[in-house]
């Protein structure tokens, strides 16, 4: 895995949440899926981590991102847990196994990868946690991955396209999104592979000098 993504790990992160502002609007749901390569160099969908959290203290909440989700932050029956609780169970494991593939940092894979990233990255900064794995910037981003491999950049019509069975029903919730976005990179992954995209041929290309 670190000689495939330059020493990062792939993990697939999905939010859903109270609205579009990572700093001011509630963290509601948060999944994590891992990323798992075998012996021959093809990628599959590893171990869900997936949490409904509640809203940290003073959190906006958009109700038209309420409707959009179906979500009820004050539900009981969510069995929501605060940031930090989600954020440090979610984050142990995935240390763990950048540790396993012997990568030097995670970096977060999602659809329109940018407002998961922000998400995560406001979350954790509320929290002060000290050791995020994620990388601070580099993401991959399975929609513009997609409008390449299919010509289509919307999560549900990539699936269908690439023949990833995908409910609507089930959609916007952090893991069920979550698992298909790794279903979907895999996917594209894999066949760039099976195309002969990689590995590509031996050249030097000097000492990595940046993250």
């Amino acid at each position: 895995m670190a000689a495939r993504f330059r020493g990062f790990l792939p993990v697939v992160v999905d939010v859903e949440t109270g609205g579009f502002n990572a700093r001011t609007d509630a963290l509601l749901e948060i999944a994590a899926v891992l990323i798992e390569m075998d012996d021959e160099g093809w990628l599959k969908r590893g171990e869900t981590l997936a949490y409904h959290v509640h809203p940290f203290d003073n959190a906006n909440l958009e109700q038209s991102a309420l409707d959009f989700t179906g979500i009820d932050p004050w539900d009981p029956e969510r069995d929501a847990v605060h940031e930090r609780d989600a954020l440090s169970d979610i984050f142990t494991p995935i240390r763990k196994a950048i540790r396993h593939n012997e990568c030097k940092r995670a970096v977060l894979v999602g659809h329109n990868a940018t407002f998961d990233h922000n998400f995560l990255f406001a979350a954790s900064d509320r929290c002060g946690i000290k050791r995020n794995p994620f990388h601070p910037f580099s993401t991959f981003d399975t929609a513009t991955l997609a409008g390449l491999a299919y010509g289509h950049t919307v999560l549900a019509r990539a699936c269908k396209i690439a023949g990833i069975p995908f409910s609507n029903r089930e959609a916007h919730s952090a893991a069920y999104d979550a698992e298909k976005t790794a279903d979907l990179f895999c996917g594209i992954v894999n066949r760039w592979k099976e195309l002969g995209g990689f590995p590509p041929p031996l050249v030097d290309i000097g000492d990595d000098e940046t993250e």
